[in-house]
């Protein structure tokens, strides 16, 4: 099959962007046509290895230019930039004729659906349903988010498929006949599990609102009292490095929570941890906590929308935190500082519940979603 994806860029860390490069290499390494076209690439290197058969094709409409725009510049701007998207992506998806064409839920989602070049189109999310909402905005901003909350919807309806990644999201998506779940898969098993003895904590994310390390550094206040011995790594980058950094001094936390610059070989930085920690105010599918259930890491998570309920099962591999209640948080990361025996029979389940995330497990079910539309096509 000839399959093309598209999304903003390949140049970021993020889960999304470390997600679609484990799916293509997969799929270029099975024999299928891969192609990546983006819209903000501007030249920079993808922060994920491809696999050299992978075609990438940057569109140069840079939508990232108009961040620092007001709301009604960056509108007028947005408008603009579209129409020059929908030109360019067209003539495109003309030329490549895909089997399949899917969409990331970036910029092209209200477009992409609308280009009859004879593809299969479908539309995967990242996040949950209700990721619009918060982003702790206020003013015009909220009340714009709450339109295209709205607006997505409406947007899924169109494609003929629309994959999310957890059966909690399923929920809060009524009314879509097209809804399919296939989760993320993790991105590595390594040999042999961590040994959960090394006296670290793991965090793993982007510096911004949505990850809230802000309240994990608050906990951490707390959980520092009764286990100085244990630290804190959290590896990440992002808009508030500064103010996390800010935060940990205020508290007199320098030392014991430590802000780490994203490192290639990650695998080895979980494998060196003993418990994995995540105070999210909302998710897709955490790659951090499947990347540490494949370790056999014990994990401790607010139960946010979405993700952590599909990963952790209560008391088995983990612990789920109702969101905000920062004592539970604290009493349970300090239970498993204190219990090795604790910590290894929950890595222990951690590491046998991965095998519903492998890779083989979770690109099979693309594969027969790909083939069935392949068949629908043929029939029609």
């Amino acid at each position: 099959m000839k399959i093309v994806y598209s999304i903003l860029g390949t140049y970021n860390a993020g889960g999304m962007e470390r997600v679609l490069a484990n799916k293509a290499n997969y799929l270029a390494a099975k024999g299928h046509e891969l192609v990546i076209i983006t819209t903000d690439q501007k030249g920079r290197g993808t922060n994920f290895p491809l696999h050299p058969a992978i075609q990438q094709i940057d569109l140069g409409i840079n939508y990232t230019d108009d961040q620092h725009l007001g709301i009604l510049r960056k509108i007028w701007s947005f408008k603009k930039r579209q129409r020059r998207h929908y030109k360019q992506l067209h003539a495109l998806l003309f030329e490549l004729k895909a089997d399949i064409v899917i969409s990331m839920f970036d910029h092209d989602a209200a477009l992409m659906h609308q280009i009859k070049d004879g593809s299969k189109k479908l539309l995967e999310i990242h996040f949950s349903r209700f990721k619009r909402l918060q982003y702790d905005r206020s003013g015009l901003w909220k009340v714009l988010n709450k339109w295209r909350m709205y607006q997505d919807l409406a947007v899924a309806k169109k494609y003929d498929r629309f994959v999310i990644l957890t059966h909690e999201d399923l929920d809060y998506w009524k009314g879509l006949k097209n809804i399919v779940v296939i989760p993320n898969a993790h991105t590595f098993l390594p040999f042999a599990p961590a040994l959960l003895v090394a006296k670290h904590a793991l965090a793993v994310g982007r510096f911004d609102y949505q990850k809230g390390f802000d309240q994990l550094i608050k906990a951490w206040k707390k959980i520092n009292t009764q286990c100085p011995e244990w630290t804190l790594d959290i590896y990440g980058e992002g808009p508030l490095k500064e103010e996390l950094a800010e935060q940990i001094d205020e508290l007199g936390l320098s030392g014991r929570v430590i802000l780490h610059t994203p490192v290639k070989n990650i695998m080895d930085v979980y494998l060196d941890s003993s418990i994995m920690v995540m105070t999210s105010r909302y998710e897709g599918l955490p790659m951090a906590l499947l990347e540490a259930q494949a370790c056999g890491i014990p994990m401790v998570s607010f139960a946010c929308k979405c993700g952590p309920r599909d990963i952790i099962r209560q008391d088995k591999n983990g612990f789920l935190i109702a969101e905000g209640d920062l004592d539970d948080f604290v009493e349970k990361v300090s239970l498993l500082m204190k219990n090795q025996q604790l910590r290894s029979t929950m890595g222990n389940m951690a590491r046998e519940m991965s095998e519903s995330f492998s890779e083989e497990r979770i690109m099979r079910r693309w594969l027969v979603l790909f083939e069935s539309l392949k068949k629908e096509e043929k029939a029609s």
